[in-house]
């Protein structure tokens, strides 16, 4: 009965760390996305991850806007155009691309209007997902926060 007990106790630990292990490889959660120039939280975003592995990301809440409270995608084209940002996928296609990587998607700048080829890396333990907007091999990069 005690071998079994300081089994039980050393074994729970080890679980533990397991699964804390497992659930920070994937990139699906909510975001608090970092303006790269201000450093200032802007917005929050959902992704999620379909059973393909691929990403979608949609805003939930814009915190922080030059249009202010609830705005929309005035600069995007097509569909988007006029829009309301919150309730927007903003991040699509993000296939599996390595071990917590993934590439070969599109990220929509609302502020812009402008899609760019996209890859995202999860960091730090899952903690922090670096975000890039890519245009042929020049790439600009956000580090956006688990909430």
């Amino acid at each position: 009965m005690r071998t079994t007990f300081k089994t039980l106790l050393l074994a729970l630990p080890l679980m533990a760390a397991a699964f804390s292990a497992g659930a920070s490889n994937s990139a699906a959660g909510r975001w608090k996305t970092i303006d790269d120039e201000t450093g200032k939280v802007k917005s929050i975003v959902e992704i999620t991850q379909a059973s393909n592995g691929a990403l979608t990301g949609k805003v939930l809440q814009v915190l922080q806007s030059a249009q202010g409270p609830h705005p929309v995608c005035d600069k995007c084209e097509g569909t988007n155009k006029g829009k309301p940002i919150e309730g927007m996928t903003i991040l699509w296609n993000l296939r599996p691309d390595g071990t917590n990587k993934w590439a070969r998607g599109t990220i929509l700048d609302p502020a812009k209007g402008k899609t760019y080829s996209s890859k995202v890396e999860l960091v730090e333990n899952g903690r922090k997902l670096e975000v890039s907007g890519c245009i042929a091999f020049i790439c600009r990069t956000q580090t956006w926060l688990r909430e």
